[in-house]
């Protein structure tokens, strides 16, 4: 790290150190290597350093509680500073309230299916129902879909959903994914959400799979996708045209979509590992016509090859890439039954 706060006595990343201007009144950041520095400063962060600060800081952090690492969005990264060192919620447990409670109910804007259109809807999660439901109106009685905590699955896209404090969530609608996108103008309210949704799931699991070390859990309560974007495809005969799509490589699901917004994926993929014959390949079978991006991939699957293009080589490598990490992970038992 090139930067330091001077007044909590921690060593921070440069992206980190302009969250850390956010809470000026609390933490005063300086260049280690720019900036003039006091011998009682020199003193100071000598006494403390990061190891100390994070004891003090981080005394009673849930498990369940999302803890960012730099490739994450700013949303959760400001969240957790301020969460850490403005809030103080991890000295304090009674802070901890909004996601720890096992209930919450508040309103968030909710993306029109089929308009688009954002409106602020009521969303309700039970962790003793092990739903997350929302009512299209508010003072309605019935909710308009309830999602079973079991299935439910939350990722912030802030760049897709084109707000910095967009969610994206995801639950099984009669065995299909349904992706809902929703957001809330003030970012602690977001993230609330977010890792109340994770205690939920945290919760569930335990229960589902009693004496499991929370090492195996942690990882399946929330989890980003591998990797997103556009690429083409054509139809299994392999004679229809190239069409572009938009592409969700989520764990071994690779699901495309006519719009990255859209409710319901046109269909899926599903990429097993090496032992079962999945391979993936650059470029495509000879003879194939149809395709406007030059940079082919061909999946081999048991059952048949899956044929899409890249805009560019670059794309073309990140998606091979991703592809191969999947294939080259050893299938798990219950993987085999979806």
């Amino acid at each position: 790290p090139e930067w330091a706060s001077y007044t909590l006595g921690v060593f921070v990343c440069h992206s980190c150190s302009g969250l850390h201007r956010n809470i000026a009144q609390i933490s005063k950041v300086k260049s280690i290597l720019l900036d003039p520095w006091s011998s009682s400063e020199l003193e100071f962060m000598d006494s403390v350093g990061n190891n100390a600060a994070k004891a003090k800081f981080e005394q009673i952090v849930p498990a369940f509680y999302y803890r960012p690492t730099h490739k994450d969005c700013t949303l959760l990264r400001d969240q957790w500073i301020r969460a850490k060192y403005e809030r103080k919620e991890f000295v304090c447990v009674e802070r901890q309230e909004p996601y720890s409670a096992g209930y919450r109910e508040g309103f968030l804007w909710k993306r029109g299916r089929d308009n688009g259109q954002y409106l602020s809807r009521k969303f309700i999660l039970s962790e003793r129902e092990g739903v997350l439901k929302y009512f299209n109106k508010h003072d309605a009685r019935e909710p308009k879909a309830i999602m079973k905590i079991n299935t439910v699955n939350a990722t912030f896209q802030p760049t897709k959903i084109g707000t910095a404090h967009g969610l994206q969530i995801t639950y099984l609608k009669d065995n299909s994914t349904r992706n809902i996108f929703v957001y809330h103008e003030d970012g602690k309210e977001m993230v609330d959400w977010f890792n109340g949704i994770r205690a939920a799931r945290f919760h569930y699991l335990q229960v589902a799979f009693p004496g499991a070390p929370n090492s195996d859990l942690l990882p399946k309560l929330t989890r980003n996708y591998i990797k997103e974007g556009f690429m083409e495809k054509t139809g299994p005969k392999h004679t229809e045209g190239f069409k572009k799509r938009w592409f969700t490589m989520d764990d071994r699901r690779l699901m495309y979509f006519k719009d990255p917004l859209d409710a319901y994926a046109r269909g899926e993929v599903f990429i097993g590992g090496k032992e079962n014959s999945y391979t993936v390949l650059p470029g495509l079978p000879p003879n194939i016509q149809g395709y406007h991006w030059q940079f082919g991939i061909t999946i081999v699957t048991p059952d048949r090859k899956f044929l899409f293009a890249c805009e560019t080589e670059e794309d073309q490598k990140d998606w091979i890439a991703a592809f191969q990490t999947v294939i080259n992970r050893p299938m798990l038992p219950q993987e085999y039954a979806g």
